[in-house]
């Protein structure tokens, strides 16, 4: 059956080019159940790849032609071929974690063919302590990095004799919970924005007051103070033209640390997670003897509840929105920008507090069109890029899963770097643990790496700081 693909989805296929390739991926990192043989991996490919059937999302590839009228739609493939979606893959020697985000760096570089549903899966023997890792990547056209988590953990289990579980692009034959889970998961998550322009277009109290929230925003940007628009980004190396060719970085740290740092000085995890970030550049930049004198700026996604009363608060919920954050880069001391990035984060959410859902979701599309239009228009360069890096943390499990027994340890989120915007930090929480992911042009962000080992310097930084 073919259906027509949503303006967003268009959007995402139509931006994509070879040095912009438009898919989100992941990482997992799973340890071997109890007793199993030497044949476990290639039985666990084996288990991904012959599954009864494949979710319709997975079988689906976009297609235009005369009979469409042009028009981008969403056709099955009638020629399916998992074997081509599912692979089995062995690191060389000695199967050190450089070897795996080396071999995850090329799976990220190379685009998805629209002629063919856009997903792929590669599971991954050959670390030297015997753990298992899957990469996995999806066109953004199809999932978003929340979407994405929500379908791996929805055939995850806290169990581990559990057994049977499907893979994540196969189908659940009953209605159980799991069947239920998968359902939300694949449940576009463009439908809110859709439905709120359409509120938007009536003549609502909400469309009648985006002028006066439109003033008041841009207002905030002139001052150079913290709002879902930014006017106030300097130049940096991150924000210019960029290869297809990607280099990954991933690391974990306990939430606990962050925590107990938030604790100590009166801020959020996610305040922390940024102060780290801020510190890691300022220091990567230094490097490169390429630090500007004025802060970066952040763009971070929140999430924002609407209440009854229609106007969104702080509390998290369904209404999604954007904050750009003075990240504080140009101070030396990494509490004073932790503090920068608390009173900015304050600031940004204050703003939003204000506004109704629609009004968000008004807001932060506005902050975002520099950023798209730029690089569409070829003229990054020659404009002031609107903020200089992308940060988000999207939550994950809280307790231990497994996936037929098998543990997962770790899921790595890998993002979308774009012209312009060459560096993008996505951060995943699981089972107490704070995973980065760090996505980059590996000619415009040299040495990616080394920002790991910043990330940690900092973290210890902020403690010895805060005094915990």
């Amino acid at each position: 059956m073919v259906t027509p693909i949503d303006p967003t989805s268009t959007a995402f296929l139509l931006a994509e080019n070879r040095s912009m390739p438009m898919h989100v991926g992941g990482l997992q990192l799973f340890r071997k159940p109890e007793g199993a043989g030497d044949d476990y991996v290639r039985e666990m490919f084996e288990a991904m790849r012959d599954v009864d059937e494949v979710a319709p999302l997975f079988l689906k590839h976009p297609h235009r032609s005369a009979r469409t009228a042009g028009q981008l739609v969403w056709k099955p493939d009638e020629q399916f071929d998992i074997e081509h979606h599912v692979r089995h893959s062995a690191l060389p020697g000695p199967g050190r974690v450089r070897e795996l985000l080396e071999l995850c760096s090329r799976l990220h570089s190379t685009r998805l063919a629209w002629e063919r549903p856009l997903w792929e899966a590669s599971v991954i023997e050959g670390l030297a302590d015997g753990r298992v890792a899957m990469y996995t990547k999806t066109h953004h056209a199809l999932v978003d990095g929340v979407s994405a988590m929500r379908l791996l953990a929805s055939v995850l289990s806290t169990d581990p004799d559990k057994r049977g579980m499907p893979a994540p692009w196969g189908t659940v034959p009953d209605r159980s919970k799991v069947a239920k889970e998968r359902e939300r998961a694949e449940r576009r998550l463009e439908e809110v924005p859709v439905q709120a322009l359409r509120s938007a277009l009536g003549i609502t109290a909400e469309a009648a007051g985006l002028p006066g929230a439109l003033v008041r925003t841009l207002n905030k940007s002139v001052r150079g103070e913290t709002s879902a628009v930014s006017l106030h980004a300097p130049r940096t190396m991150f924000n210019q033209s960029i290869t297809g060719s990607r280099r990954f970085a991933a690391q974990d740290w306990p939430v606990e640390r962050l925590r107990t740092i938030g604790k100590a000085t009166g801020t959020t995890i996610n305040d922390v997670v940024i102060a780290m970030c801020s510190g890691a550049l300022r220091t990567y930049l230094l490097e490169h003897d390429a630090l500007p004198e004025q802060s970066l700026v952040a763009m971070v996604p929140v999430g924002l509840k609407a209440q009854q009363s229609h106007v969104a608060s702080t509390e998290g919920g369904n209404a999604v929105g954007s904050i750009m954050v003075q990240m504080g880069t140009e101070r030396a001391d990494p509490a004073d920008r932790l503090d920068a990035v608390h009173r900015s984060m304050v600031d940004g959410k204050r703003a939003l507090s204000s506004m109704t859902p629609v009004q968000i979701l008004a807001m932060s599309a506005l902050g975002q069109a520099p950023a798209i239009l730029t690089p569409l228009l070829r003229m990054q360069g020659l404009v002031r890029p609107p903020y200089n890096v992308i940060i988000s943390n999207v939550p994950g499990p809280r307790t231990t899963h497994y996936w037929n027994g098998a543990q997962l340890l770790g899921t790595y989120p890998l993002s979308i770097p774009i012209n312009g915007m060459a560096l993008n930090i996505t951060c995943t929480s699981y089972d107490g643990l704070m995973c980065f992911g760090l996505t980059g042009c590996r000619r415009t962000v040299p040495h990616l790496q080394r920002m790991l080992g910043h990330l940690d310097d900092e973290l210890s930084a902020l403690e010895k700081a805060a005094g915990v």
